[in-house]
């Protein structure tokens, strides 16, 4: 099943950067395997796909460890600072540092570890008060921050839109982090490389992509559907 389910979004994801007329390389999927066994990433490792996405701390920890090497961890759920240590242990990138408390911690750890970890900073695009994030208007103030801790390094942006019915009525959070991004590389930001912009999940990657995205977080088209934890 997981086999012919990515090979099902791979099509969908190159088919939709097609239409965008993107390089399908420059899109990276991540698949999303909360509360899913550590048995089912493997399966999916073995069929090529590399990323993985994870929102709960404690299993991380135990993922890595029973993940092989090649497989990539992206936290992208919300991370209290008090579980920085963990997630600056055993995690690839954090998609969702909104805070300065938190990416403060990360940088400790990180420190204390050697370790220099990959970041995206969350943004919440739509003000949407059940999503994290920090508001589109403070997102450079707190980049700028950021960009003084020496163990992390801001690689983008990421936004987890309010729910919509249909996923063309996502479009205009997609287009605004887009253009949000846009700003800040005129500012002089993201000088070394464009920004990776994650955005888009099951219902409405084609729309994400065709908006610019260049990380989508799919679980369910893959894993199939999940119990509430």
């Amino acid at each position: 099943m997981i086999k012919e389910n990515l090979a099902r979004i791979n099509e969908q994801i190159a088919a939709a950067a097609s239409r965008a007329g993107r390089k399908v390389e420059d899109i990276q999927l991540v698949a999303v395997s909360k509360i899913k066994p550590v048995e089912l990433m493997i399966e999916a490792l073995n069929c090529g796909q590399k990323v993985f996405g994870e929102n709960y701390v404690q299993e991380v920890q135990e993922k890595r460890l029973a993940l092989p090497a090649e497989g990539k961890i992206h936290f992208i759920g919300h991370l209290q600072s008090n579980k920085a240590k963990i997630a600056a242990e055993f995690c690839d990138m954090v998609e969702t540092v909104d805070n300065m408390k938190l990416a403060r911690k990360l940088n400790h750890h990180l420190d204390l570890l050697g370790r220099e970890l990959d970041i995206l900073i969350q943004v919440n695009i739509g003000e949407d008060p059940a999503k994290s994030g920090v508001e589109a208007e403070e997102t450079e103030q707190l980049l700028e921050e950021v960009l003084t801790l020496p163990r992390l390094h801001v690689k983008g942006l990421m936004t987890i839109p309010p729910f919509e019915n249909t996923p063309e009525e996502s479009r205009p959070w997609f287009s605004g982090l887009r253009k949000l991004s846009e700003e800040l590389v005129g500012k002089g930001y993201f000088k070394e490389h464009a920004p990776a912009l994650s955005m888009g999940m099951s219902a409405d990657f084609p729309v994400a992509i065709a908006e610019g995205a260049t990380i989508v977080r799919v679980g369910t088209a893959i894993f199939g559907d999940r119990p509430a934890k």
